[in-house]
């Protein structure tokens, strides 16, 4: 598959996830089988993507993984698809330094060897849009802009008047516009997004979007600019053993939706056969399972339903707690995992009670950046003194009664501190972990969990 193109901003706010989700969306509807990838670790564009393209949305994050590791990641995610469309994050050349491309969108154009398509705010000028798109273009030699969509433009004549400008100045096909108020702003939901799609909120968002696109984008040009992109050189697709080594229950439903795809994946490769359960359901911890993976997400709004779900709750303490079936759990699926959690209406909740402690929900983002997390001492997926990287993005504090028990060292730009919870059979934090970003992950919590399962069996 070699037709692909990534969506970049001029800086935040310029357009790129109205004009992604757009494209995604009319260019399925055109016939066409879309994936959708984001650039960096968000969680909230992809889930936009997967619910226009019915395909799961994937992160390319040049942070987080080797290069290798990344291409391998857009490799298996474009398998079967007629087109990538690839979201930007901040603006095109914004990543970990002010110095080179490092951690930006244009290093990933670069990587995965596709054209930028530029999405340019051209509110307030006419010529000076070309000045911009100009500069964009001359700042590194490895991103090719292959066209350009302008944003907020104020009429079809002001639309032409920066088109002309571009395309006399810069060389550069400017394949269509979209004006001020065409379409609804973006909810911010966070957390709650994922509910909101499936109660059908956003539908008609999203047909709004594909016919705005589809009236004032010429797809047929971004479609060729896609094709020029070379043949995909690199990468690899997933080898899934026939041989299951262990069952991992996974708790996924719209409580818990935020994981890494290419965890699942780095999962099934180790040897692991997955089960899916929603607690939010009702449904109990599965039967003939050897360990438990619990995702991120824990939206407010179903923290009392999940507290209500008492033989839910059960079923997993009696395995974790009695029989200590091999955990590990991030973000939401750690604060499920304390005693208690708190609403912003000031109501506390039991949750499972595994980890002595208690979470609360804030009205505004506690923390969010990049993590890179040293294991104190040997955990299930790690062992002591070893790195992984990952992301934390959460509106909830917590405290833990058991500090000593802390799961890894982190550095951030603030302070540096000891975060997570660790025993024998547990590993959990906040941080979304990528296992990506350190191979032995997956394997070892397979490997965790094949050993509880021959422990029960008496094989050893």
């Amino acid at each position: 598959m070699s037709a692909r193109i990534v969506i970049a901003g001029t800086a935040s706010g310029a357009g790129k996830t109205t004009v992604a989700i757009g494209l995604m969306a009319a260019l399925k509807e055109k016939g066409l089988i879309v994936q959708g990838f984001k650039c960096g670790p968000d969680y909230i564009d992809p889930t936009y993507h997967t619910a226009v393209t019915n395909r799961p949305s994937r992160n390319l994050d040049s942070w987080m993984l080797e290069r290798d590791t990344l291409k391998d990641v857009f490799q298996r995610g474009v398998k079967g698809a007629d087109i990538a469309v690839i979201e930007g994050v901040m603006g095109l050349y914004d990543g970990k330094s002010p110095e080179s491309d490092v951690g930006s969108t244009a290093e990933i154009s670069h990587i995965v060897d596709a054209p930028v398509l530029l999405v340019v705010n051209i509110g307030a000028m006419a010529r000076s849009a070309a000045a911009i798109v100009k500069g964009f273009q001359t700042l590194s030699e490895h991103v090719h802009i292959g066209g350009v969509i302008v944003n907020q433009a104020g009429s079809v004549g002001h639309y032409e008047l920066c088109k002309r400008a571009i395309e006399k100045e810069c060389n550069v096909p400017v394949v269509g516009y979209v004006k001020k108020g065409d379409v609804l702003t973006i909810p911010e939901r966070h957390l709650g997004l994922l509910p909101a799609i499936e109660r059908g909120e956003l539908d008609e968002f999203f047909h709004q979007l594909s016919r705005t696109i589809a009236s004032q984008v010429d797809l047929d040009q971004v479609i060729d600019i896609a094709r020029r992109s070379s043949p995909f050189q690199g990468g690899s697709t997933i080898s899934i053993p026939s041989n299951k080594k262990a069952r991992i229950a996974v708790a996924y439903d719209a409580a818990f939706h935020s994981y890494y795809q290419e965890n699942f994946e780095f999962l099934e490769e180790a040897g692991a056969e997955l089960v899916y359960f929603s607690p939010l359901q009702g449904e109990t911890l599965p039967e003939e399972c050897d360990a438990l993976y619990i995702g991120g997400a824990l939206p407010e709004e179903y923290v009392k339903t999940l507290s209500e779900q008492e033989h839910v709750k059960q079923s997993i303490r009696q395995k974790v707690i009695e029989e200590q079936m091999p955990v590990y759990a991030e973000g939401g699926g750690f604060f499920y995992l304390l005693e208690s959690f708190k609403t912003t209406a000031g109501t506390s909740h039991s949750m499972l009670g595994i980890i002595r402690g208690a979470a609360e929900m804030k009205e505004k983002l506690v923390t969010l950046g990049y993590r890179e997390l040293t294991a104190r001492e040997d955990t299930m997926i790690l062992r002591a003194g070893e790195k992984a990287r990952g992301h934390e993005f959460r509106y909830v504090t917590y405290e833990m009664m058991e500090e000593n028990k802390r799961a890894y060292g982190v550095v951030t730009r603030k302070r540096s501190e000891q975060v997570g919870y660790s025993s024998q059979h547990i590993t959990a934090s906040s941080i979304h972990v990528h296992f990506g970003s350190n191979k032995e992950i997956a394997k070892r919590f397979v490997t965790v969990a094949e050993k509880w399962k021959k422990e029960r069996e008496g094989k050893i």
